[in-house]
């Protein structure tokens, strides 16, 4: 959590109210919340060293904070959104947003105040006056400096397909041969970009399979029919604003209203919704799963 429908939420929120806005300023408040040019891949917080003591990282610049460029779009890939700023000499560059478990990206009118002390590690003063916050109290998540669009499309290309947009010849080849749990393949990032612990049981559920079932064991029509619950389940969930169990809001700080709809997730030992069996649970993937014994084979 957020997974793809609350991450998409932001993105539509926000677009209207900073496309277009130069970035005038910006600050970082937690250097290792970054990964730039030279860092270790996974950042400074996850670095591995012979000696205690990390090495001292290098300073972020201003064009790795956007600071002076044009904010020219913003586009998301399964978990992660990208702000993408344009230079006077027509340079793109990109700061990709990973909200990992607590996360949250918030806009800030002028005159609204943004409060301190309240795990804000990022922020950007747009041309309006207005800002946009980076907060994340429990620190799963991050950003990350990309020198250009090109390096974005770069970075993202080490994610399967967009879960809104997969095909069943997509999850076909993603399950080709597996022998891991269909649950566990749908929360690998690499074969489908997007999905989470939410998301993958109301998909499995909807589908009417089984989150233990073998992915080399589906069939021309399992892919089918799971494709199309993936992708109407992640649609029916950015249409009601994502899920908010705990921190998630959007970029206005509304909450979502999808979890009044969910039909397994959270439900383990209450009645199916379709047929009244007792829903079981178990961890799959070392995740907490729900499913319906007997709707789902």
């Amino acid at each position: 959590m957020p997974e793809l429908p609350e991450v998409e939420s932001i993105r539509l929120s926000l677009t209207p109210l900073v496309l277009g806005r130069r970035v005038i300023g910006a600050r970082l408040v937690r250097r290792d919340v970054m990964v730039a040019a030279g860092d270790p891949f996974g950042g400074l917080g996850r670095q591995r060293t012979a000696s205690r003591r990390p090495a001292m990282p290098a300073p972020v610049s201003r064009r790795d904070l956007l600071e002076g460029l044009d904010i020219v779009g913003l586009e998301r890939k399964g978990k992660q959104l990208a702000m993408i700023g344009r230079a006077s000499d027509g340079q793109t560059s990109a700061i990709v947003v990973q909200l990992g478990m607590s996360g949250q990206l918030i806009h800030r009118s002028v005159g609204e105040r943004v409060p301190q002390n309240s795990h804000i590690h990022a922020w950007w003063r747009l041309s309006d006056e207005s800002r946009i916050v980076f907060r994340d109290p429990r620190r799963f998540g991050g950003l990350r400096a990309l020198a250009s669009h090109d390096d974005l499309l770069r970075h993202w290309s080490l994610l399967g397909p967009d879960g809104l947009n997969i095909r069943a010849a997509a999850l076909a080849s993603a399950a080709e041969g597996s022998s891991r749990a269909i649950k566990v393949v749908l929360l690998d990032q690499g074969a489908i970009a997007g999905i989470g612990n939410i998301y993958a049981d109301e998909a499995l559920f909807m589908a009417g399979i089984s989150p233990h079932r073998k992915a080399g064991t589906l069939r021309p029509p399992d892919h089918a029919r799971l494709a199309r619950a993936i992708r109407g389940v992640l649609s029916e969930a950015v249409a009601a604003g994502g899920s908010t169990l705990r921190d998630y809001v959007d970029a206005d700080g509304n909450p979502g209203t999808f979890q009044l709809q969910h039909r397994v997730y959270g439900r383990g030992g209450q009645p199916c919704l379709r047929c009244g069996t007792r829903l079981r649970t178990a961890a799959i993937g070392q995740r907490t799963t729900v499913w319906c014994g007997r709707c789902q084979a």
